[in-house]
């Protein structure tokens, strides 16, 4: 499960970079929250949990690591979808931005469930 995770960041982590960049040539700056939620949920965040996922192989093969992973690769494609919508004007993506939202917070109190539940000090 955690390499699972630290692939997946990778991809986000790419994805950001290159969003930022995009933004940079163009000197259009309005996808900032876009590229920040990308970088932070999908970069830093998954290879966080990534390598404590890692580290404490006990919570990794928990079914609570797998719904946090499903729960977190399905929120955020769908926040940040309908976000760069919602930034662009559709006002009509804001459900989108709070479904995606929503699964997001879930999926992250289900990872402080986990660690908290499964990680112990040896």
């Amino acid at each position: 499960m955690g390499v699972k995770f630290i692939k997946v960041s990778v991809c986000y982590f790419v994805i950001g970079v290159c969003l930022g960049m995009y933004m940079s040539m163009t000197e259009n700056f309005n996808f900032t929250p876009v590229h920040v939620h990308i970088n932070l949920l999908g970069w830093t965040a998954m290879t966080l949990a990534g390598l404590i996922y890692v580290a404490f192989p006990q919570a990794a093969e928990t079914t609570l690591a797998k719904v946090h992973f499903w729960l977190h690769n399905i929120a955020l494609p769908v926040m940040m979808i309908s976000l760069a919508l919602l930034v662009s004007g559709n006002e009509s993506a804001g459900p989108g931005v709070a479904t995606g939202g929503t699964l997001m917070v879930l999926g992250i109190i289900l990872f402080a469930i986990n660690i908290l539940k499964n990680v112990k000090a040896n």
